[in-house]
């Protein structure tokens, strides 16, 4: 168990330090290749759609997802047709979520009962957060490359990270199930 554990540890962490060597170096590409994979998660979002359209017994339902299976489609299509636009509009969604992440951590800090330490805290990440929603609205372009490279950065921590965490499992693997060498194979028990 530990063996495979660990194998599966270390080719993970493998994959993600080439990803990540890959996102730093090849930043447009890398963006490129999350605009692909939008479209990829549209294309299928779009057939899971049908499936339920197809899968409800009443045509209230059916057309519904039928309408948001072709608005998936649609999606895809812009994504793939107009990859540019469809970047800065990903980097634009980033760009919100981290603002509204950012502000419920500031508001979190005012909650009742927060200790002194867990507020400080709620309120540095929502100001990072928030500014670093402000910084991908002002420069979205900007904030694409950016991404990529964050996504980079992130793969290199995180493969790094795996690949140490499967050397470890391995080592502990080795400590708990010593090999057993038997000089006299051929001796039998008496």
């Amino acid at each position: 168990m530990f063996k495979s554990l660990s194998t599966s540890l270390i080719l993970r962490g493998l994959l993600a330090i080439a990803v990540g060597i890959m996102a730093l170096a090849w930043p447009g590409v890398t963006v490129l290749a999350l605009v692909i994979l939008f479209a990829v998660y549209a294309f299928i979002a779009a057939g899971l759609q049908a499936m339920r359209a197809f899968s409800s017994a009443t045509a209230g339902p059916v057309i519904g997802h039928l309408l948001l299976g072709l608005i998936d489609v649609a999606a895809g299509v812009v994504a793939l047709v107009w990859p540019g636009p469809t970047a800065l509009v990903l980097v634009l969604i980033v760009a919100t979520w981290a603002m509204v992440v950012g502000l419920f951590e500031f508001f979190a800090a005012f909650r009742h009962g927060e200790p002194t330490g867990t507020r400080a805290l709620f309120l540095l990440g929502g100001l990072v957060s928030v500014a670093f929603g402000v910084v991908l609205f002002a420069h979205p372009g900007i904030g694409a490359v950016t991404l990529a490279l964050l996504f980079g950065l992130f793969n290199l921590i995180y493969g790094t990270w795996q690949l140490v965490l499967g050397i470890d499992v391995r080592h502990t693997d080795k400590a708990l199930h010593p090999v057993h060498v038997d000089r006299h194979p051929h001796r039998t028990a008496a």
